[in-house]
């Protein structure tokens, strides 16, 4: 039975290392190896090392270990899964790959060197381990030339991409000596393990998304230059406006780095013919900025250049810097007013303006490429669409993308400006098949050799359109909807712009908790949108206080208050289900669940400081008996040092950029889960609730909370009079500190008391609604909702 419980990265650079982050952060020790230096450093030969010093010797890997700390967006998930990386060489160490499962070769791209690498694993990887190589695009066939049956049998490509711990992508590639049993695992592994989207390409130059990927851009670089348009006005138009990424191509050129993208370019133009070479060729422009050195971020120049607040951009034709523009046209404010991206992209491709003839030129061939390289790059069309959505950022893939603009409308206009559309799909229009999916009865079917055939699933994805049509919604209102999920579990689902909390989420949690307790096993608090939740409607908390209704706000705190001790008293067991932003009301959601499932990558904190307020939902208190209930059990503990780490955490509105950093940061224990993989989130949170119900799940006992009183007001105030005093805070976060210090010490009482719960809340729905009225507040509010980000008044 294989498994995978210690792994090896041969290779050190800014992916070998990004692997091996990885790697530690699902728990996997991983031994990091590089080549041996040549030379000592001066700090080296200050401490009179030599070049046989081992500190020496495992220098590089070692320097790219440290490196992981500083480096943004941070690979790991917590800085302690630093200890589960070991740094070594490929002199001294390579006998220890007899101690690995899994052998990830990561070193330059050039197979001549790989082949001299794998020789020496051959020599020493222990029988059963598997080996696989990370290029990006050398044929992984001819890398295991002349080594054992074993080997070859165990030998693989595992292509991630950059960075590792954040894009969904692992393509990979067997030989035809791949053992059937090991690209399984593997596949299983990286999806279930390590949480990757994992698409099986084919030995092909540059695999599946890379060559679909490289070809768009150098297309749109290409139109470019032949429409006389701007680098500006193409990346205006080319990113999420046509549901792909902010950086869209030429920022996205500058942040991968024009060499690299030249090397992955040169990769296919090396191994193809004719006019898919002529397309691999990078322009003459761009062959100049790579020897002016202007390669994007990493040099400080590419086709962007940061001068103080400006964006200048590139002129490809003088190699001069000047203003960025932006292209505005009919089709483009058209796109705007349409819902839905496949009505955006329609008012785009089929408009006659500037940026539809753009388009529909990056388009048209993108589509007709992706559809000629079917069976060469990838053995279907759900194995293309999920590479370019997993690997670059794409809203929809190719063949989505064509159902979008719709196929047979598309195919006649590509006809007529004599574009050469694969046979196939023209016999697919002929036989009546006018799109490359279908739904039926809930069900996904895709288009293959004359057939539709159902896409297979994890039966761990549980995607919330199919369940809404396959079963009847229990209830909805604006901002929420009741599912049933199956099994005799519930989930409640925001709904709301953001998924910002308001009445109506509100009055879908008590009738949520109320339905679950009389007829279900329990309740998940989870969606499927662009974030978990980014806090209390914030617009209609601003537009109720300047028009003086506080009655009102105080109604609605005071609710929302409630619905979370609902949740938190439910006889059927909660589970919440964070992901991506869970701030403010959203962190104030879960906290007070029987249980937290969270995706590995959440950003949750209590954020109200920004916006001149503190949390009002019962966040402070949640979060404050989170740490009392992480304190040793049995043993005597430092109550004051207690509150005063909640009151650091809510005064800074500290944000965990991880699940790992959650429970660093107590939002999370040791009774939540943590899901590698986003998809599975859901299906995790209904685990996680059966399994509470079959241990018999019982509410909590309601119990009184210890609190430091008015001494450990004074303690907590100290600190925030000092920031004052040195310049650090203003006067009114000074006020909004006492607010919170006010409400975390537990009001007017002597230290050691113990209170109820509904004090607590009181206390803080009391400084909430004192804050609320306070002008300079409601001006954070106003900049927060105008511009996006926090006011210092």
């Amino acid at each position: 039975m294989q498994s995978i419980k210690k792994a090896a990265v041969l290779g050190s650079g800014v992916m070998g290392s990004g692997i091996a982050a990885h790697l530690a952060n699902i728990g996997i020790p991983t031994l990091l190896l590089d080549i041996v230096p040549r030379e000592l450093t001066e700090a080296e030969i200050a401490k009179g090392l030599t070049l046989e010093n081992k500190q020496v010797r495992n220098r590089i890997s070692s320097t790219a270990i440290q490196k992981l700390l500083k480096q943004k967006p941070a690979p790991l998930t917590s800085k302690s899964n630093l200890a589960l990386i070991e740094a070594g060489n490929l002199e001294d160490d390579m006998q220890r790959l007899a101690e690995v499962d899994w052998i990830i070769e990561v070193v330059v791209e050039n197979l001549a060197v790989k082949k001299q690498i794998f020789d020496k694993v051959d020599q020493f990887r222990k029988l059963g381990s598997i080996v696989s190589s990370n290029t990006s695009g050398i044929s992984v066939e001819a890398m295991v030339e002349g080594r054992s049956e074993d080997f070859q049998k165990h030998f693989l490509g595992t292509h991630f991409f950059n960075p590792p711990s954040y894009l969904k992508l692992l393509e990979v590639i067997p030989t035809k000596q791949t053992s059937p049993e090991v690209l399984a695992f593997i596949k299983e592994f990286g999806e279930d393990v390590l949480g990757k989207g994992v698409v099986e390409a084919k030995d092909t130059p540059n695999f599946i998304a890379n060559r679909i990927g490289t070809y768009g851009l150098l297309v749109t670089v290409q139109e470019m230059l032949k429409g006389g348009y701007s680098v500006g006005e193409v990346d205006s138009v080319t990113g999420p406006l046509i549901g792909r990424p902010k950086s869209a191509t030429f920022r996205t050129l500058d942040v991968v780095g024009l060499d690299t993208f030249a090397h992955v370019a040169k990769n296919v133009y090396d191994q193809v013919e004719g006019a898919e070479k002529e397309v691999f060729e990078v322009p003459a422009f761009m062959k100049q900025m790579l020897e002016k050195g202007w390669l994007g971020s990493k040099s400080g120049q590419g086709f962007f250049l940061k001068q103080g607040k400006d964006i200048l951009e590139l002129d490809p034709n003088t190699l001069e810097y000047g203003p960025r523009k932006k292209l505005k046209t009919a089709a483009t404010e058209l796109s705007k007013q349409e819902k839905g991206l496949a009505n955006k992209l329609k008012a785009l491709v089929y408009s006659d303006d500037r940026a539809g003839q753009l388009l529909w030129n990056i388009f048209s061939p993108v589509l007709i490429y992706s559809a000629h390289l079917l069976g060469t790059i990838a053995d279907d069309i759900v194995a293309v669409d999920n590479a370019m959505k997993w690997g670059f950022g794409w809203e929809l893939g190719p063949f989505e993308t064509w159902d979008a603009i719709g196929l047979k409308k598309s195919v006649s206009k590509m006809e007529e400006g004599n574009l050469q559309v694969p046979t196939w799909i023209k016999e697919m229009l002929d036989n009546g098949h006018e799109s490359f999916y279908k739904e039926e009865n809930g069900q996904l079917y895709y288009y293959s050799n004359g057939e539709y055939k159902q896409v297979s699933q994890n039966p761990k994805v549980i995607n919330l359109k199919t369940v809404k049509k396959q079963k009847e919604v229990i209830k909805k209102n604006s901002g929420a909807s009741l599912i049933d999920l199956g099994d005799g579990v519930a989930l409640l689902e925001f709904t709301s712009p953001n998924n910002a909390i308001g009445f109506d989420i509100i009055q879908m949690i008590n009738f949520a908790v109320d339905e679950v307790e009389k007829n279900y096993k329990g309740l998940v608090i989870g969606n499927q949108g662009k974030n978990f939740c980014v806090g209390a409607n914030l617009a209609m908390i601003l537009m109720e206080a300047q028009d003086d209704n506080y009655y009102e706000i105080d109604m609605v705190v005071r609710q929302f208050q409630n619905a979370m001790m609902k949740i938190k008293y439910s006889k059927k067991p909660v589970v919440a289900a964070p992901f991506g932003m869970t701030l403010g009301g959203g962190s104030e959601v879960c906290l007070p669940a029987a249980q937290i499932q969270a995706s590995s990558e959440t950003y949750m904190g209590l954020v109200e400081v920004g916006v001149g307020l503190i949390p009002g939902g019962g966040g402070n208190k949640e979060l404050y008996i989170k740490h009392l209930n992480n304190a040793p059990k049995g043993v005597d503990f430092d109550l004051q040092k207690v509150a005063n780490k909640v009151f650091e955490t809510i005064a800074m509105a500290k944000v965990s950029t991880s699940a790992d950093e959650a429970f660093e940061n107590n939002f999370l224990n040791s009774k939540d889960g943590i899901s590698v993989n986003g998809d599975h989130l859901l299906y995790d949170a209904k685990q996680a609730v059966l399994s509470l119900y079959e241990k018999g799940y019982k509410a909590p006992v309601r119990k009184k909370v210890p609190v430091v009183g008015e001494t450990g007001y004074a303690t907590l105030l100290s600190g925030a009079h000092a920031m004052f005093l040195s310049g650090y805070i203003s006067e009114h976060d000074l006020k909004i500190a006492k607010k919170l210090a006010f409400v975390i010490a537990g009001g007017k009482v002597p230290f050691g008391t113990e209170v109820d719960e509904q004090y607590l809340l009181d206390l803080e729905r009391e400084a909430f609604l004192s804050l609320v009225a306070e002008p300079k507040s409601q001006a954070r509010m106003q900049h927060m909702l105008v511009k996006g980000k926090p006011l210092r008044n």
